[in-house]
Parts: structure tokens; C-alpha cells; sequence
């Protein structure tokens, strides 16, 4: 008789923003913006927010040109190392950082081998330079081009709302690059796919999330939105949580609290389970 242990663990996929969802707030606001260039972080994204709607512009794009010209305003060098040192004492969420090994082993159990992935509209430099870049097998973000010098030029890769979803095709077909138009867009059957969207869990906080979590859900997969726990007495963030849930954005709504035993953790874990028991046949507790 054919057991759990007989079957080649089931490539399954956590896909992360990382800004309000693994970290709170904005990568770039706890050391680049005001101890590197001198920016109050809510200046800064006032001004974005500004040029965005006077130059018909996208914000992502506005905000990477933004950080280049507040460095060449101070003769300050931005480059691939420079941002990676700003990221170093990035903070994180309760149990983030011990929350990888955890839910890796529990996965393990359930007959699923789980690959970590990053798709974030921060600074993907930055995110490499936090000490739990390790634990993801990709991380797509934001990045720039640099010259000869290894100075910050133009942007290489700008990541919105919507071209989220065009990462989660990249994971899905297993095609890990930027660059690869040919390889994401080329037909590919279901069963040949690196990690099927229906084994796919994608986290997420915000606006900038919602077409993602919708998309992975369409094509079979599950979603979870997250919230910042010291933020819930706001009524802005009480009104979010409200219509992620009434707009059916996400599967689940749950604070950003990684712990052992918290909702968010014994979420995920029931997740994968359906995934193992759907998949895998396995059945089992949490």
C-alpha cells in the first residue's frame, strides 16, 4: 500500500509582498530615506504621490527616479551596496524570522517541498540585503540599471499592481529572469508547469496586491491578505479589512503575526494541508 513517504514531494509555492507584509511600513523609510539621504518618509511619498498625478505618471516608476534625484541633490551614490546596507535592520513582523523553518518542516511532513518567493514593488536590492533574503529561492522586485561605476542610472525593472500577476506566470512556468518574454508567454500545458497555481499560496497587504491574490485564486490557488496588528484600531484599516473581505479580494484575512499558533500561522498550515490532502493524499492535523 502506496503511503505519503512513497510520493516525490509536491513543489508548492508561498509567494510574499514584502512592504506591509513581512516588514512593516516601506523598506526604503527605516534607514535610506531618513539616515542616507535626509527625507522625512511622508514628504517623500507626498511628493511621489504628487508627481504621479501632475505627470500622469506610475508611482513605482516616479518613486525609483525620486530616491535618484534626492542622492544627486547631496552628491550621495546610490548603488547595489549601498541600498543592500540600508536593508540590513530592516524589521520585521512577529515570527517572521524563525517562520520559514517552521512552516518549511511542516510542509515537509505533508509530502510538499515549499519554495519561498519574493514579487515586490520595493526595492529588490534593499530586500537581498535583509537577513532573511536567504530563505527565499527568488526575489523579484524593483531595480535598477547601473553604469560602469556600479552607480544607480534608470530603472531596470519596475514592478506595479498589475505586473504582479506576470511574476506569478514566471513561477508558475518556472521561468526565474526579467528578461524572459519568449519562455512566460510560450503555451505550456498545466501538468508540465514548474509549480501549478493550485499549489500556490500568495500573502499580501494592500491595493498594490488585490489583482495578484485575485488572479492566483482564479486559476485554482489560495490567497491571504495581512494586516499590520498595531495598525487595527484605525478605522482606515478596519474599512480595508472590511472590503477585502465584503469584495471577496482574498480567501482569508489575518493580522501579520508569524508566530507559532497565531491565526496567520494556523492558516497557512491548514492551506497546505488541503493542498496535500487534494494533491498528495495525505491527511493529517495541524
Amino acid at each position: 500500500m502506496s503511503t505519503n513517504t512513497d510520493r516525490e514531494p509536491l513543489r508548492t509555492a508561498v509567494v510574499y509582498d514584502f512592504d506591509g507584509t513581512l516588514a512593516p511600513g516601506n523598506i526604503q523609510e527605516h534607514s535610506l530615506l531618513p539616515d542616507y539621504l535626509g527625507v522625512a518618509k511622508d514628504a517623500f511619498w507626498e511628493e511621489v504621490y504628487s508627481r504621479r498625478r501632475a505627470g500622469d505618471a506610475d508611482q513605482i516608476l516616479v518613486y525609483m527616479h525620486l530616491l535618484l534625484e534626492h542622492a544627486k541633490a547631496r552628491n550621495l551614490p546610490i548603488t547595489a551596496e549601498v541600498l543592500r546596507q540600508h536593508a540590513k535592520n530592516v524589521p520585521f513582523f512577529e515570527g517572521v524570522k524563525s517562520w520559514f523553518e517552521r512552516i518549511d518542516h511542516h510542509a515537509e511532513a505533508r509530502g510538499l517541498a515549499l519554495e519561498h518567493y519574493v514579487i515586490s514593488s520595493g526595492n529588490e536590492e534593499m530586500i537581498r540585503g535583509t537577513s532573511i533574503a536567504a530563505a527565499f529561492r527568488h526575489i523579484f522586485g524593483c531595480r535598477y540599471e547601473y553604469d560602469s561605476e556600479g552607480h544607480a542610472v534608470w530603472p531596470a525593472v519596475a514592478i506595479n499592481y498589475t505586473t504582479k500577476t506576470q511574476f506569478l506566470f514566471r513561477i508558475n512556468k518556472g521561468v526565474l529572469n526579467n528578461w524572459d518574454d519568449d519562455a512566460v508567454n510560450r503555451w505550456q500545458p498545466m501538468n508540465e508547469r514548474s509549480i501549478p497555481f493550485a499549489r500556490m499560496v500568495f500573502l499580501g497587504d494592500g491595493d498594490t496586491d488585490i489583482p495578484a491574490m485575485k488572479m492566483v485564486r482564479h486559476q485554482g490557488g489560495h490567497s491571504v491578505a495581512v494586516f499590520d496588528p498595531a495598525k487595527w484600531s484605525k478605522e482606515e484599516m478596519q474599512r480595508k479589512v472590511y472590503n477585502l473581505i465584503a469584495e471577496d479580494r482574498a480567501g482569508f484575512v489575518v493580522p501579520a503575526d508569524y508566530t507559532t499558533g497565531s491565526q496567520l500561522d494556523i492558516t497557512v498550515k491548514g492551506i497546505l494541508g488541503r493542498i496535500a490532502r487534494d494533491e498528495a493524499g495525505y491527511r493529517g492535523g495541524a
